[in-house]
């Protein structure tokens, strides 16, 4: 998609997002320690009958704001447990997806968040945000730090981020509008040996009514399997680089 048909999107597209409220949120379980007492997992029940080592339990957690928890979508059919039907069905059993977008959420709330979510099986984070910042106008500066925060908290802890981009609303100006799209392409650089970069969340959804819900702006089911789509080869790569195959 082209920029200016992202930014035409992103305009109509970020005053809804920053109407959606906490209670709006459709995130998927929350991260939670494993009790004691907690029943044996199949993978353990195999390792323990045929002698072998069962894979490492391996954690992707999504930091968005409502185009990551669902908005208006079943908790089933929001792109982060799309994700995770897609690793199972490849036999990816040791692979769980993590949904703890909040609707409106800013680059601000991610950075704030980000260390309760690093559980020590947190491998990558899907770093999803930014639309919100731009909608008030925070200046590109801000959002930067923030998402730098975001960064350097996941590699503090050996794991990895897949970034996924953003575009500025047409109304804030030429100016801003670049400033804000070079702050992801330069941050994906600066931090390469970190990050995977996917250039636009929407790819291929935004502006196409079909994909849609009848805001024009969440995706609908086949709006969120198309993110999916988008997302899970670089994903999974990941995870293979990380030694996460099933």
């Amino acid at each position: 998609m082209r920029r200016s048909a992202r930014s035409l999107f992103v305009t109509l597209a970020l005053g809804i997002l920053a109407a959606c409220s906490l209670r709006d949120a459709a995130c998927g379980r929350p991260l939670s320690k494993t009790s004691g007492n907690a029943e044996p997992t199949p993978d353990q029940i195999a390792a323990a009958t045929t002698g072998t080592t069962a894979p490492q339990h391996f954690t992707v957690v999504f930091l968005g704001d409502s185009l990551t928890a669902g908005l208006g979508l079943m908790t089933e059919e929001a792109y982060p447990a799309v994700l995770q039907k897609k690793f199972l069905e490849e036999g990816y059993s040791n692979v769980e997806t993590i949904n703890a977008g909040i609707s409106g959420d800013t680059t601000a709330g991610g950075a704030q968040r980000i260390a309760n979510l690093l559980e020590p099986d947190v491998k990558i984070v899907v770093v999803a945000l930014g639309g919100n910042d731009a909608l008030r106008g925070l200046p590109v500066s801000q959002s930067r730090e923030n998402l730098v925060k975001i960064f350097e908290a996941v590699r503090a802890r050996n794991a990895r981020v897949l970034f996924a981009g953003m575009e500025a609303p047409t109304n804030l100006g030429e100016d801003y509008q670049q400033s804000f799209h070079a702050m992801f392409v330069q941050l994906a650089r600066e931090y390469r040996d970190l990050v995977v970069y996917m250039p636009f969340l929407l790819e291929g959804v935004a502006g196409h009514p079909d994909l849609n819900q009848q805001d024009g702006i969440h995706p609908n089911k086949a709006g969120a399997m198309l993110v999916a789509d988008n997302m899970y080869p670089k994903l999974r790569l990941m995870v293979d680089e990380m030694g996460g195959g099933g």
